[in-house]
């Protein structure tokens, strides 16, 4: 069963409580997902392996150590899945970035997809999916079939608020996927919408309706 990570580190909590906060702007909004994006990049990449490099310091030559040759695929999931890639490319500055469009029909609540483009050698790579919010669950699970049927064998998905329902519908279609929030909160309403959460990410992130 794919793992479910809660990273709770305070500064991550402190920015999390002002983007939540309805009073926080767009400008401000962006800024703090980037932020808390880069914090949490640490926790999704701490398994990469590494291997052996020999340098010479100032001082003295010296094994020391590096990625083991990781090749990484940012895909966030649109439209606002984008404000995550910045702050995961200044961690991984050399990784490819794909784009997968999904909207959630508005009666039905099911994604729609309408736009995918990938890297061609996904099936060779770490694959970071990319989604503030984790609500049904529909998305998500979507674009990560999408990636295994483009041969991706190893996802892991980066979320900043994760509704339980969406949890445990990803768990149950994907065991393999790893899933990494910065908080776990109550409930979806009848509008599928993640309660306390806070709000469509896409409109806050724009600026839109």
């Amino acid at each position: 069963m794919g793992e479910l990570h809660i990273v709770n580190h305070p500064l991550i909590q402190h920015k999390l409580t002002i983007m939540r906060d309805k009073r926080t702007g767009p400008k401000d909004f962006r800024e703090l997902l980037e932020e808390i994006t880069v914090l949490m990049g640490y926790e999704v990449t701490r398994d990469f392996p590494l291997d052996d490099y020999e340098i010479e310091t100032p001082m003295q030559k010296m094994v020391a150590k590096r990625i083991a040759g990781k090749k990484v695929a940012v895909v966030p999931i649109l439209r606002a899945g984008l404000g995550m890639v910045d702050g995961l490319l200044s961690l991984l500055p050399v990784a490819k970035v794909g784009h997968i469009g999904l909207y959630r029909d508005p009666v039905t609540h099911k994604p729609v997809v309408y736009y995918c483009k990938l890297p061609l050698d996904i099936d060779k790579r770490t694959v970071i999916v990319c989604d503030p919010m984790l609500a049904t669950g529909g998305s998500s699970s979507d674009a990560i079939t999408m990636l295994k049927n483009k041969g991706a064998t190893d996802i892991r998905l980066l979320c900043l608020v994760a509704a339980p329902e969406g949890v445990k519908k990803l768990q149950e279609d994907h065991p393999d996927v790893d899933i990494y929030t910065a908080s776990l909160d109550e409930r979806l309403n009848e509008n599928c919408y993640i309660l306390p959460g806070l709000g469509d990410a896409g409109d806050r992130l724009f600026g839109t309706k």
